[in-house]
């Protein structure tokens, strides 16, 4: 793709992925804190409204830190409500707290079928507590490749994504992460790009990208908004489409055409 510059360029047709080593998709929205929002008593709305979709519910007690005089200093426990497709072995997770919403799957299926499911439980949010505001948007996706995949990096990726992978004494790479941050021309749009190699029993988000037991090798996209402004609920679908037809065009520019051919795609 000469001159294929992809934070400006029309998306390309897609190539779905018969195999595709996507493990994550996260849309998260946050908004001015909402204290209601951690009591018990008034998420039930919220729930009835998603249950027949995610209907085992299991709160989590979240803990985070804040820098002042003192150092770093914890806040106040936080419930989170963690809304899940199936028991334990989810594909599909809601994650409701007092600042955030988030929709995230593993068995991600087609961008239409995502979309469709966020508008939902955003219109589920606003029905149940109003936001005024949205801090900020974002949409990510994170692809893992392992095993003997991890040789052919080479071939699988440009030049610019293999990095060391592509070096004669690759075998001795224990942990190399590359990332970049670009800023898109218009609107405040950020897309954060992290690749590269990560260690048996190591991650650097436990959140979004579980340790596994093996080497391993991540392509994680991620691209934002953050300026404040009103809550509407077809807004926000309209960025989420936007968002993932500029991450596609990004990791389309990122692999070559033997990495969609090994994992199903059909030229």
């Amino acid at each position: 793709m000469v001159n294929f510059n992809p934070l400006t360029a029309p998306p390309p047709e897609e190539v779905p992925l018969k195999d595709a080593p996507l493990i994550r998709v996260i849309a998260q929205v946050r908004f001015p804190t909402i204290l209601s929002i951690g009591n018990q008593a008034f998420v039930g709305s919220f729930q009835e409204a998603i249950r027949e979709n995610y209907p085992i519910l299991q709160p989590e007690q979240t803990q985070s830190f804040a820098f002042g005089p003192q150092g770093v200093v914890p806040t106040a426990p936080q419930v989170t409500w963690r809304f899940l497709d199936t028991v334990d072995s989810w594909n599909w997770r809601v994650s409701l707290s007092p600042s955030f919403m988030a929709l995230e799957t593993t068995a991600y299926l087609s961008r239409h079928d995502f979309l469709s499911r966020l508008e939902k439980i955003l219109a589920a949010l606003y029905e149940s507590f109003k936001p005024a505001s949205v801090e900020r948007f974002g949409l990510r996706y994170v692809d893992r490749i392992i095993g003997k995949d991890l040789q052919d990096i080479p071939s699988l990726v440009k030049p610019e994504i293999a990095g060391m992978m592509a070096a004669n004494f690759k075998e001795y790479i224990h942990r190399t992460i590359n990332e970049s941050l670009f800023i898109l021309p218009d609107g405040g749009e950020q897309i954060t790009a992290r690749w590269g190699t990560m260690p048996a029993g190591e991650t650097f988000d436990p959140e979004a990208i579980e340790a596994i037991d093996d080497l391993s090798w991540i392509l994680d996209l991620d691209m934002s908004v953050s300026p404040n402004r009103d809550f509407r609920v077809e807004e926000l679908i309209s960025e989420a489409q936007h968002f993932s037809e500029r991450i596609y065009t990004f990791f389309r520019w990122a692999v070559e055409d033997d990495f969609l051919r090994r994992y199903g795609g059909q030229l």
